[in-house]
């Protein structure tokens, strides 16, 4: 039983910042019924990596593998498949919104208007339903008809220009930062809504915009132009307002020092023996420390790189100072952190077999913790589940929806 079990969820969402929005619901125990076309969510094709079935025999619908894209997003959903172009497609999806506590979508503005599918052909046949829009700029704005990509939200709300070392180019964050952002926040605007709905006995419409979630997401940094007038610059691995604070070289490899206040800075002093970078007066406050960066940090940096990476995790941490290695993503998962917080799990596959996911962050709920409820499913895995055991169509009807290109189903060979 997790937190969400009972809540339904009608995932009509593509690529990353929904599908993330949708798999942090099905993790707390949602039930979530993804729709895809017939061609499936483009993520399913999105590769390599790929990862191939142990038994392709018996099994008729990706063939191909699954990428790992796909898989990063899409745990513990159900995957009904449905051609939309259809009228009967259509219906199909309104019966399952009349039965859903919420829906998620990612279309174009008014692009489901043609489906009947949109909040207020939707709010008619349910008025309880919570309907969560991610669209790349909103549905007002001048933007509010352009399709919205990741990379180009963040070359427009001003990340890419304090992203990377000070005399390079622009640099994107590598993975889909906007929509992650966009993902979680959804999560909560959804769940926010879902209270909401408990006092007034009504669902509403959210208009979730990538461009406002990200521009939101700078933060200190934006902040900092409102209160200056000035853009912050790119420091590469710096901290615009906190010195010491970044990645430093020692003779094998690099870590991270971050260190927080005066007391910290002094301690660290002491760890890598230099109490001469304390007893300088330019150098005991924060502030002081930031006006005279550039000899600190060349101070340091010559220091550092004597000595073994090891060498300095050890006397920083021993000395109560915030330091971490820069690791591989092999290097984190091995990490006996990641262990113990079960950060690595695995599920079973119908085709792939023991299939290792990324495990939740939301585990450690004292009574109801999220779980990796299934592995992500096949195209059109829980299409016949789905359309029987909740709209009661027969299996000869839904056999004929898809004879005729209506609906797809997978069919999985026992194993």
């Amino acid at each position: 039983m997790g937190a969400l079990t009972g809540l339904k969820v009608l995932d009509l969402s593509r690529i990353l910042a929904g599908p993330f929005c949708t798999q942090m619901l099905a993790d707390l125990g949602a039930e979530v019924w993804k729709v895809e076309p017939p061609r499936g969510d483009d993520t399913r094709t999105w590769g390599p990596p790929f990862l191939e079935p142990a038994e392709p025999a018996g099994w008729k619908l990706g063939a191909a593998g699954e990428s790992a894209y796909y898989l990063s997003a899409n745990r513990g959903k159900k995957s009904v498949a449905v051609n939309l172009k259809d009228p009967r497609g259509q219906a199909l999806v309104q019966a399952l919104a009349a039965q859903a506590d919420v829906l998620v979508e990612n279309y174009k503005t008014g692009d489901l208007a043609r489906y009947g599918l949109d909040y207020p052909s939707l709010a008619r046949l349910n008025p309880r339903l919570v309907y969560l829009s991610i669209t790349g700029y909103g549905h007002t704005g001048p933007r509010a008809q352009e399709p919205g990509y990741d990379v180009a939200i963040q070359g427009l709300i001003g990340i890419m220009s304090v992203t990377g070392e000070p005399e390079g180019p622009p640099v994107r964050v590598p993975v889909a930062w906007v929509d992650l952002m966009t993902g979680m926040t959804g999560a909560g605007a959804v769940l926010a809504a879902l209270l909401e709905r408990e006092r007034s006995g009504q669902g509403q419409h959210i208009d979730l915009a990538l461009f406002d979630t990200g521009l939101s997401a700078m933060a200190n940094l934006a902040q900092s132009y409102l209160v200056s007038g000035t853009n912050p610059a790119r420091l590469g691995n710096a901290h615009p307002q906190i010195v010491p604070y970044g990645a430093f070289e020692a003779s094998d490899g690099w870590f991270m020092l971050t260190v927080g206040n005066d007391e910290q800075y002094r301690r660290t002093c002491e760890a890598i023996g230099h109490l001469e970078l304390w007893e300088d007066e330019r150098f005991r406050t924060n502030q002081g420390r930031v006006l005279h960066r550039a000899e600190l940090l060349g101070r340091l940096e010559a220091v550092f790189k004597t000595c073994p990476r090891a060498h300095w995790l050890s006397a920083l941490q021993q000395a109560g100072v915030p330091a971490t290695p820069v690791n591989s993503l092999a290097e984190a998962f091995a990490e006996p952190q990641a262990q113990a917080r079960g950060m690595r799990v695995e599920a079973h596959h119908p085709t792939l077999g023991p299939l290792p996911l990324i495990g939740s962050p939301l585990s450690y709920f004292s009574r109801t913790p999220a779980q990796v409820q299934s592995a992500p499913p096949l195209l059109g895995q829980h299409t016949l589940e789905v359309l029987t055991g909740v709209l009661g169509l027969s299996a000869e009807e839904v056999a004929g929806l898809e004879a005729e290109g209506v609906v797809v189903r997978a069919v999985v060979g026992s194993r």
